[in-house]
């Protein structure tokens, strides 16, 4: 991740840094970007980093599931839901360490294809379809990531790979929010 351009969706330099320069950092926040903001999703990694030492993901696979929820809970809340997302986070540092040996980005490592990195993504706890997508996204366009067929993937809205600036951070929520609340078509998807 070191030919990237920053990813600025916390507001605060530091986290950004992180989530810019550590992809287990990223994927937390991710995991962590349900039913809370962006900026307080992905300052979550920075957040736990100084709590507990390290986002290595063997250390926290191994860390008492009690105290990894403790850790969450403690004020200011690393998230509104914070022994489930607790258990997320250390589900998720859990296959990273033994499917990945600790590195995720052995799952888009050189000559991956975009749709291969997504079926990777999807199959890690609290990553959904759309976070998935996006992590592609964010992988190719920000973080200079060579994925082959990724366009195919795209949706035809924002995603966070597209935010670049606070006033991009506030277009793309104001979209998120107004797809929420978009009727429901069909099957019951949202459009």
């Amino acid at each position: 991740m070191a030919d990237s351009i920053p990813l600025r969706w916390t507001g605060d330099v530091h986290a950004d840094a992180l989530i810019s320069h550590d992809a287990v950092a990223m994927l937390i926040g991710f995991a962590l970007d349900q039913q809370v903001t962006v900026q307080k999703a992905f300052s979550g990694p920075l957040e736990l980093e100084q709590r507990i030492g390290t986002l290595s993901p063997r250390f926290i696979a191994a860390i008492d599931p009690d105290s990894l929820a403790a850790t969450f809970a403690d004020r200011p809340a690393l998230h509104r839901f914070p022994a489930a997302m607790a258990k997320r986070v250390q589900d998720l540092c859990a296959v990273l360490s033994t499917t990945y040996d600790g590195d995720p980005t052995r799952m888009w490592s050189a000559g991956e294809d975009a749709n291969t990195v997504r079926g990777r993504l999807l199959a890690l706890p609290g990553i959904g379809e759309m976070q998935a997508t996006t992590i592609v996204a964010v992988l190719v366009q920000r973080l200079g990531v060579e994925l082959a067929g990724w366009q195919a993937l795209m949706p035809d809205h924002a995603t966070l790979a597209d935010v670049d600036s606070p006033e991009a951070l506030a277009a793309y929520q104001a979209g998120k929010r107004a797809r929420k609340s978009a009727p429901r078509v069909g099957t019951g998807c949202r459009t």
